[in-house]
């Protein structure tokens, strides 16, 4: 009730409500969580809705005695990379739990594209004791062919961290997933919640345990595709605030309280994605803070007011860049990740500082929660279409949007309608065609425009025409959120 009266507040100052109407909103929302079912792997159900996609993968795992069937596909290509899966997981639960109240009508297909990833690392945690499996597929092998996930026959080599192998950043990841997924679980399924918050717990013990990175235990089949840049401290604290968010179990307080210091909660980091998640465990941790007054948090919350800062034209601290069209701006490559992570961290930090009138302080100034909700809706529209292209950039939306999109199942004929195999190599006249792509990737956001706001609709550049799982993620609660309000 307080963001609504916060929104219509909003509404009535700039006298200019939206490009967008409720409508639109719950559209998108819609298409951003059914974008899902195309990235599936494994065997699909009957009620998959993308029909254009077949089963695949049906034996990820097999030859090393495993079941590591399931999970997703992370962008364009064959691959299971567990990092950005397990982070895709944290966000689209994340987006659930704090705006699962204004998706009612999608709250089912959220639930399910959050089961499709949990069933999967689930199995992935539990298959081998002291053993996580992070990877189905070598990508080296599977970037040289252009071919439907239905006909693969690269490699599907499996990959572990394990005691004498560490990888706490993608360990303690895949433990923030399972304990963000178990809040969305605990009224619905609470014998699976449990399930899922338990294994969390076994994982993060083991991340914390047996510290290192999976870069260095793995290097080139991670690197350069997934390189943890950011190191593992940042998901350490990350997975701790997480289950102790899910459990209230007070030895997850007392971790944050002693290891905070060295795991980044005095850093300052101004992006938020699948490899530094500090800004965003600062949100998460403020809300102790603004909601119980827990004054162990009382830190955090002065960190996500110097983050939040950073993004405010006009504050003493602002630092970040914006296109001329007014998009946010962090680099070159799938730059429309860090737009749909900044909106929802915005979102969600408007709605903590809303449960106690409060707001951020930039230097001598004050940021409303409203200034933030405007911001946040600034970006969501840019990327329905409301900027200098007129372009929408999630597929399917809108009157215009992106015909060639950087994805092999969507670019290629679909196994309906072309049942015969397409080998490797033959793919590759589907990747240099130009023509749009026979299957509609629905909901799909793509990389985006560049910093002077101009998109090349172009399917080799993959830098701005290939869709992730962890850029629809934070999407899915900022557009549940619009169509509420």
């Amino acid at each position: 009730m307080v963001m609504q009266i916060l929104s219509l507040t909003l509404c009535l100052l700039t006298l200019s409500c939206s490009a967008f109407t409720s409508k639109d909103y719950a559209d998108a929302l819609a298409k951003s969580i059914l974008f899902y079912e195309g990235q599936r792997s494994g065997k699909l159900p009957s009620s998959q809705r993308l029909t254009w996609r077949g089963d695949s993968g049906l034996s990820d795992g097999s030859s090393y005695h495993v079941d590591l069937v399931g999970g997703y596909y992370d962008a364009g290509d064959n691959v299971k990379f567990g990092l950005p899966m397990a982070f895709t997981t944290t966000l689209l639960a994340w987006s659930v739990i704090e705006f699962g109240n204004s998706m009612p009508s999608q709250i089912g297909n959220a639930r399910a594209a959050i089961r499709w990833s949990t069933d999967y690392l689930l199995k992935a945690a539990t298959a081998t004791p002291g053993t996580l499996y992070v990877q189905v597929g070598d990508p080296n092998m599977d970037h040289k062919c252009w071919e439907r996930p239905e006909d693969m026959d690269t490699p599907r080599n499996v990959y572990k961290v394990s005691k004498q192998n560490p990888g706490s950043d993608v360990a303690a990841e895949t433990a923030a997933a399972l304990a963000a997924a178990s809040i969305v679980f605990k009224d619905s399924d609470p014998s699976y919640s449990t399930k899922l918050l338990q294994t969390a717990m076994k994982v993060f013990d083991f991340a914390d345990r047996y510290r290192g990175s999976y870069s260095d235990s793995l290097s080139s089949v991670v690197c350069p595709f997934y390189c943890s840049y950011s190191g593992y401290h940042d998901e350490l604290l990350w997975g701790a605030s997480w289950i102790h968010r899910a459990s209230n179990n007070a030895s997850f307080l007392a971790y944050i309280q002693s290891n905070g210091q060295t795991m980044g909660a005095d850093d300052d980091d101004y992006s938020f994605s699948w490899d530094d998640k500090r800004a965003g465990t600062k949100v998460l941790l403020s809300k102790d803070f603004l909601e119980k007054n827990t004054e162990e948090f009382q830190l955090y919350k002065r960190h996500s007011d110097n983050y939040i800062c950073s993004l405010i034209p006009g504050t003493s601290s602002f630092q970040a860049q914006y296109t001329p069209g007014g998009l946010f701006y962090k680099g070159s490559e799938s730059n429309l990740q860090y737009v749909t992570s900044t909106a929802f961290l915005l979102l969600t930090y408007a709605k903590y500082l809303s449960s106690n009138g409060g707001s951020a302080s930039c230097g001598t100034s004050t940021v409303t929660a409203e200034r933030l909700i405007s911001l946040a809706k600034k970006q969501v529209d840019y990327i329905l279409g409301d900027n200098p292209a007129k372009m929408s950039y999630m597929v399917g939306f809108g009157d215009k949007y992106p015909q060639h999109v950087h994805h092999r199942g969507s670019s290629l004929p679909s196994v309906r309608t072309h049942p015969d195999h397409i080998a490797c190599s033959n793919g590759f006249q589907y990747l240099y065609s130009a023509s749009p792509n026979p299957n509609v990737l629905v909901g799909a956001i793509l990389g985006g425009p560049n910093n002077r706001d101009s998109f090349a609709d172009d399917r080799n550049n993959y830098q701005q025409s290939e869709p992730a799982t962890y850029i629809n993620a934070p999407f899915v609660g900022a557009l549940a959120f619009f169509s509420a309000n």
